[in-house]
């Protein structure tokens, strides 16, 4: 099953060809052509809409001829077309799905409409052949989740952000200090250089029951501890960006390790696995100490590859061709959503809101 695929759900434009073997198992990613729209935002600190679906209607043809031409095949060589149909910004993902809708009519192929978030969640069976169920981390710029997997469009979620996501307070961190833009790759970086114990910072939700994530304090205690040392020397900036990190890793690590406890009576042994996806999975202090916490509970710990943890086009390819694998394809009048739930039947998390 050879399945192209399209994500503009954000700030990158992607296309990519995966294919899936008959019978299952690990999935082979044909090509994979992505245009990052990082140098149009920087400017303004952050993903401006308007911008981001301009670029994506200008480069999205050409990223797919180029998916298309790297794979060796054409659009007679498809057994479908995948596109994120959301959550996102509403209008990048109109581009995406409206060019995926025009694909599949014209060719008279099957259509999927692809949950981003399920894109993330089912990497690691397109990486690591992995059996559900398994315990995932969803960490990006506008999610934190934990979930268990079960299945293809089966997700119970243990826990949620009751106010922002994990990459949202890198990027705002990273603002605040004028670091630049993508902000966790750039607080990564200025981190290596910093004292993390110089300054103290709070641990939100540190101990308590639960699996639920709060990063909003923390976020205002960087701001309030950058206000308090200005103008910051380039040392104080490194030393603020290690205490962060070091605040988000422990508090990833206890709110991993409270749901690998709860998991534990839905995860039969020998699938508990601790899988960690979405961009903010590529930072690599976050990789290790969460390495650490799931060998700790007996859990194998599965991270996708660096270029597989950012939006890309071979996650919805690979999202697509399991769903068409189960017969589940979609009509051409789906519509785009700016929301869209793993779990639809979890109840409202306190405070979270849309971003649950």
């Amino acid at each position: 099953m050879t399945i192209l695929g399209i994500e503009t759900s954000c700030d990158e434009t992607a296309a990519a060809v995966v294919r899936r073997p008959a019978g299952g198992g690990r999935g082979e990613i044909l090509s994979n052509a992505v245009f990052s729209q990082i140098e149009a935002h920087a400017p303004f600190g952050g993903v401006v809409p308007e911008i981001a679906a301009r670029a994506h209607v200008e480069h999205l043809d050409g990223l797919i001829a180029r998916a298309l031409r790297d794979a060796g095949t054409d659009f007679a060589g498809l057994d479908g077309i995948a596109a994120t149909a959301g959550p996102g910004l509403i209008g990048g993902v109109i581009v995406g799905l409206m060019t995926a809708k025009g694909i599949a009519a014209a060719r008279g192929l099957p259509f999927i409409a692809v949950n981003h978030l399920e894109g993330h969640a089912l990497t690691a069976r397109l990486t690591d052949d992995l059996p559900f169920p398994y315990l995932l981390l969803l960490v990006s710029g506008g999610h934190s989740q934990l979930l268990v997997v079960e299945g293809v469009g089966r997700y119970r979620r243990l826990g949620t952000t009751i106010d922002d996501a994990v990459g949202e307070a890198f990027d705002k961190v990273a603002k605040l200090m004028g670091l630049g833009y993508p902000g966790g790759p750039a607080v990564e970086r200025i981190a290596r250089e910093g004292d993390g114990a110089r300054f103290a910072l709070p641990r939100p939700m540190l101990g308590r029951e639960g699996c639920d994530f709060s990063f909003s304090g923390l976020k205002t205690a960087v701001r309030q501890l950058a206000e308090a040392h200005a103008p910051l020397s380039e040392e104080d900036k490194a030393d603020i960006a290690a205490a962060f990190q070091i605040a988000v890793a422990d508090v990833l690590s206890d709110r991993c390790e409270n749901a690998m406890a709860a998991a534990n009576d839905i995860i039969p042994p020998g699938h508990r696995r601790l899988v960690v996806a979405g961009g903010v999975a590529a930072n690599m202090v976050l990789r290790e100490r969460l390495m650490v916490s799931a060998h700790a509970f007996g859990y194998e710990f599965v991270v996708p590859p660096l270029k597989l943890c950012t939006d890309n086009g071979a996650m919805i390819a690979w999202a697509g061709a399991e769903r068409m694998a189960l017969g589940l394809t979609d009509p051409i009048d789906t519509g785009p959503r700016a929301r869209w739930p793993l779990d639809p039947d979890a109840a409202p998390a306190r405070g979270a809101g849309v971003k649950a």
